[in-house]
């Protein structure tokens, strides 16, 4: 019933969104009448304002077309080279790279947003790098047939991606980096494979933001999993996909709610910044008023999550804490991260970050027992939010260089054995 409600009440924004566009260029247009007085631009950009408040959206393109290296630029390529049901494996080149370019894998968030979140990280790495990113599908265009995906199956998909990769690059190595929330099962899944000696695991693995240790500074968001029991969530915030869909049928967590909760943890931000794009819009400074319109285009494309991948998620990252309480067991087995002996870890976190509470991505360094000191390294980002450790002009400039820098210092196990291979960083 939720489902449907929602379908219910995003059709009619639909068609209202598109006559208040209509309405909008009508009342902004010069040959008009109506254009030449005063009212006639602050009705347009009303209109314009609601329109996009409104509009239905569906998955964006990640659009990277080209990267400037130097002086130069290079077109980008873009493919899908693994298709699986719940996620494909997309890889981004151009033909600046040099042979032996470090090959980085970004793992993004199932949380609610596409990778496209993504882009602006995507698109920095990629000036140095081949870069791999896990593509994963909206749950309601899943079908049944397709069978579940939870918290083991995330971790089985990274193995099952970094071992495609390692065959596709001859065993050379792969270096992994987390945002956010996959920073728990990119942990795990290189715990896994360092216990076998795998000969894909990571060479580094990068958390940015992650919730590896939700009892360390607990924000908003902890306490929210925190004060219901596990139980609440599946009653109150779990939907079944309705019939238009190829997924129908399927239990999920709809991308419409995490969004809403998202805009109400900072809504007065939200609010003034719709207020702010109105005001752009009446001042005729469309560069300004675009701008804002390309963030809100991304952050409200929204995407659901399986069932049972978001309640495992809220059970074991936020109730339980069961990576770092030693609990966690992935079919079966139970994950030890002190089996992580060569893998270099680097934790990034950001100072102003309202999401994942300082300390909670620096705990994986402790709990990283096998592996040596100089194979760790933490970096604080001064005065970055969440979304600042992985977009923006201080991660272009400032957060993503210390990541090239860890990796360039470990290209391979065996140069960087026996000694302190870590780039002197400094927090921004």
């Amino acid at each position: 019933m939720l489902y449907t409600i929602h379908e219910m009440q995003r059709a009619l924004l639909s068609g209202a969104s598109t006559m208040a566009s209509v309405a909008s260029e009508l009342m902004g247009n010069p040959a008009l009448p109506i254009g030449y007085f005063g009212m006639g631009s602050v009705m347009a950009s009303a209109l314009d304002v609601f329109a996009h408040a409104a509009m239905a959206r569906g998955k964006p393109a990640f659009d990277i077309e080209a990267v400037t290296v130097g002086d130069a630029a290079y077109g980008v390529t873009e493919a899908i080279v693994m298709h699986r049901p719940f996620g494909n494996l997309l890889r981004f080149s151009h033909a600046g790279l040099p042979d032996d370019a470090p090959i980085m894998l970004v793992v993004a968030p199932m949380s609610g947003h596409f990778a496209t979140l993504l882009r602006g990280t995507v698109a920095r790495l990629l000036e140095n790098a081949v870069v791999y990113v896990t593509d994963w599908a909206d749950a309601k265009t899943v079908p049944m047939a397709a069978g579940r995906f939870d918290l083991d199956d995330y971790i089985d998909y990274l193995i099952g991606f970094l071992e495609h990769i390692g065959a596709s690059n001859k065993g050379g190595g792969v270096h992994m980096l987390a945002v956010c929330q996959p920073s728990v099962p990119a942990l795990a899944a290189t715990a896994i494979m360092g216990a076998s000696s795998h000969p894909c695991r990571p060479l580094t693995l990068t958390m940015m933001g992650g919730p590896i240790d939700t009892r360390e500074a607990p924000t908003s968001v902890n306490d929210l999993a925190t004060k219901r029991p596990l139980s609440w969530f599946q009653s109150n915030v779990i939907a079944t996909v309705p019939l238009h869909y190829p997924g129908a049928g399927r239990k999920v967590y709809p991308g419409f709610l995490q969004l809403a909760g998202f805009l109400s943890m900072n809504l007065q931000s939200h609010m003034e910044s719709h207020w702010q794009m109105f005001r752009h819009l009446v001042d005729g400074d469309d560069e300004s008023a675009d701008s804002s319109k390309a963030f809100y285009e991304e952050y409200r494309s929204v995407s659901d999550m399986t069932a049972d991948f978001y309640l495992q998620t809220i059970e074991h990252v936020f109730q339980r804490h069961s990576l770092p309480n030693g609990t966690l067991v992935h079919r079966g087995v139970p994950v030890d991260l002190g089996t992580i002996t060569d893998t270099a870890l680097l934790a990034i976190e950001g100072e102003r970050d309202d999401i994942s509470g300082l300390g909670q991505t620096r705990a994986a360094l402790t709990l990283a027992t096998g592996l040596p000191e100089a194979e760790k390294r933490y970096f604080l980002a001064l005065e970055v939010g969440h979304y600042g450790i992985f977009n923006g002009g201080k991660w272009r400039r400032q957060i993503a260089p210390v990541v090239e820098q860890w990796v360039a210092a470990h290209r391979s196990r065996s140069e960087s054995k026996g000694e302190d291979t870590r780039p002197k960083l400094k927090a921004v």
